[in-house]
């Protein structure tokens, strides 16, 4: 069993190649286009919100079976056709062409495979068992989704504000202090619809520890 390397990719204007045109297929479709990744999905056959994301304009749709050469200029692709002959092809070619490919329910052809997803506002939690069990994933991200501990997400635009400030002041400051400055008090202003009391409060708090100039 490989021990994958967790990362979060760039795909904005990214070429995605996806091959299968079924619900799994479609799954992968709506995290693909928010992270601004460009589709091309390739499939005899598609559901019907594949379709409508092809009429609109959101993917592009090739309306056949897999072909070699499929994966040229990609920089990731799907292969989700559940049928393990043509994935082994897929899995040939984006070796080949040094394409990452996620190949759907067959682990040991994957370069790259997909965590369970909690996210709230600009905090993403990715969770992964590296393909021993996708259903012991889903039920800590169930379970991570309802954790109070997700609440503390409803700061990532203070703390990203007072991180450029701090930048722009050029001062340097430990990373153990940022820590101590995170506190329930500031989550409840931010909360509370007062994120620039929260900011001004953090911002004293941090670079001088509350005392007044």
């Amino acid at each position: 069993m490989p021990i994958y390397y967790p990362v979060y990719l760039n795909l904005e204007g990214k070429l995605c190649v996806i091959i299968g045109g079924g619900a799994v297929a479609e799954g992968k479709i709506a995290k693909l286009l928010e992270s601004g990744a460009r589709i091309t999905l390739i499939s005899p056959d598609a559901t019907p919100f594949i379709q409508a994301a092809a009429k609109t304009g959101e993917l592009e749709w090739r309306q056949r079976k897999y072909q070699p050469g499929d994966l040229a200029g990609a920089f990731i692709g799907v292969a989700a056709t559940g049928v393990h002959e043509v994935s082994l092809q897929i899995f040939e070619e984006a070796e080949e062409r040094g394409v990452l490919l996620n190949v759907v329910d067959d682990t040991p052809l994957c370069t790259f495979i997909a965590p369970s997803i909690v996210k709230r506002g600009a905090v993403t939690l990715a969770i992964s068992t590296g393909g021993t069990s996708p259903a012991l994933a889903r039920k800590m991200r169930e379970s991570l989704a309802g954790s109070p501990a997700l609440e503390w997400a409803d700061l990532a635009g203070v703390l990203s504000q007072a991180r450029q400030e701090v930048k722009t002041r050029g001062q340097a400051v430990d990373t153990q202090r940022w820590q101590c400055c995170i506190t329930p008090h500031l989550l409840e202003m931010a909360q509370a619809g007062r994120e620039d009391e929260a900011l001004a409060a953090f911002l004293s708090d941090l670079l001088d520890g509350g005392r007044a100039d």
